[in-house]
């Protein structure tokens, strides 16, 4: 599935801060024209109300007195310093005009106040007033501030934005110095590690876990690299050996029972480095993640008397003798297990002390697993070799003893075959006692309860010589 593209991570912050900076300026600068322009209106108001309040008191003492001359020099007077403000008093009777003070020019912008007072006497009934305001210096001082807010809205933003590409830039100055860093990573510096002394503390965690995965390809690049040469070792002893007998065998005239041993001699190498690579392609499968092929397994104890029978001739010859301690049952991949069993036996014969046994152990460890261990009295194998002993064409003894029957796959392809059953290997030594074995978890739905390994519960026992 196609993923879209994200793009800059700067751009995009820097467009996200230059948006959010626009928007609030906006707002606030929205928020200070709205606020003006409610304190003109409520400017406007107040002043309309009190001229009103006046004009009502100049009327209502008119009305009292009868004076109608003083009454309009009163109305003169009261518009000096009050250029914005018109008035027209007519009388509601005739509709007839009382008294008029116009403004020097025509107001498009205004404010109007329609009332009724009682007409000064001698004159009879009521007077319309009608009273304007000229706010058109009021609006003109709005737009001024609305053009202000918005042209430093504008600017704003422009600066916020700058600021915030510069910061933003700033910011992610460690990711550039980090992928510098991973640029300089090669197959042959993985031994390096990114610095994360001068990151900040988001990145320490990443920095962190890069690292493990730089440490973890590290040595599996060095296990690689190992793991090419031991192939290389072991198929270069037969192919070397093949290539020589032949070399001989070609050199002169030979009669059948002479090339009958050759080919015999050549089989054998053959049939080894068919071994090897049958090998390397069941661990190449179970690296892929192949798991195992599970069918219901009465008891395992019977299983390992099948394994060990099949190794007898080996133990009678190393003077050993075999005993099977423990039984469960469950869900495994018999053939798989059958070929781990066969690897461990066989291991603990080469190594085991003559005249020991050798203790194949079955333990229900918890509900659902079971671990298989082949226990065997010999030289304790050093602590730093345990990690590694189920490397592949690893050998604890540098004498590669047994090399022409062992290829030092074995201890790998048990390894393989308990995390093929959702497992782990396993492997101890202490005093001369050496554990080595595997745990395996139970496809099964149900579970028999574990049988304890006391010489009761023994299956059977194959004795030494």
């Amino acid at each position: 599935m196609s993923r879209s593209r994200i793009g800059s991570l700067g751009r995009r912050l820097s467009y996200w801060l230059a948006l959010q900076s626009l928007v609030g300026l906006v707002v606030v600068c929205a928020a200070v024209y709205g606020a003006t322009h409610l304190g003109f209106q409520s400017r406007q108001a107040e002043e309309m109300v009190q001229k009103q309040v006046q004009l009502r008191h100049l009327l209502a003492e008119a009305a009292r007195d009868g004076d109608v001359a003083t009454l309009k020099h009163k109305l003169d007077d009261f518009f000096i310093g009050h250029p914005d403000m018109q008035l027209a008093l007519t009388r509601a009777s005739d509709g007839s005009e009382f008294y008029r003070r116009s403004a020097p020019s025509p107001a498009i912008d205004q404010r109007v106040a329609r009332f009724t007072v009682p007409a000064p006497a001698p004159a009879q009934g009521t007077l319309d007033a009608v009273l304007m305001l000229d706010i058109r210096d009021d609006a003109a001082l709005l737009r001024r501030i609305g053009f202000t807010l918005a042209f430093a809205a504008l600017a704003g933003t422009l600066l916020a934005s700058a600021g915030g590409f510069l910061l933003v830039r700033l910011g992610l100055r460690p990711v550039r110095d980090l992928v510098n860093q991973t640029r300089q990573l090669a197959a042959d510096t993985l031994h390096r590690r990114l610095d994360g002394s001068a990151q900040p503390e988001e990145l320490e965690s990443l920095i962190a876990q890069f690292n493990e995965l730089l440490g973890r390809l590290e040595l599996a690049y060095v296990q690689m690299e190992g793991f090419n040469a031991d192939v290389a070792h072991e198929l270069c002893t037969p192919l070397a050996t093949l290539i020589s007998s032949t070399e001989l065998a070609l050199r002169r005239a030979r009669d059948a029972t002479e090339l009958r041993e050759v080919l015999g001699s050549n089989l054998e190498e053959l049939q080894r480095v068919a071994s090897i690579v049958h090998d390397m392609l069941f661990l190449s499968q179970a690296d892929r993640g192949v798991i195992a092929r599970r069918a219901p397994t009465t008891s395992l104890a019977a299983l390992a008397m099948q394994v060990c029978n099949y190794h007898e001739a080996a133990l009678e010859d190393a003077g050993l003798a075999l005993e099977i301690v423990g039984d469960a049952s469950g869900s495994f991949d018999t053939p798989l297990l059958q070929r781990a069993l066969s690897n461990l036996v066989g291991n603990a014969t080469r190594y085991a002390q003559r005249g020991s046994t050798v203790r194949v152990e079955i333990i229900q460890s918890a509900p659902g697993e079971v671990q298989l261990r082949v226990v065997n009295r010999g030289t304790a194998i050093e602590p730093s070799h345990l990690p590694r002993l189920f490397d592949r064409f690893y050998r604890g003894d540098p004498s590669r003893s047994h090399a022409d029957r062992n290829h030092g796959l074995g201890l790998a392809i048990v390894a393989a075959i308990a995390r093929m059953h959702g497992g782990r290997p396993l492997a101890t030594s202490a005093d001369g006692i050496s554990s080595i074995g595997m745990s395996l978890k139970d496809g099964s739905a149900e579970y028999e309860l574990p049988v304890q390994a006391t010489p009761a519960a023994t299956v059977g026992v194959m004795p030494g010589p």
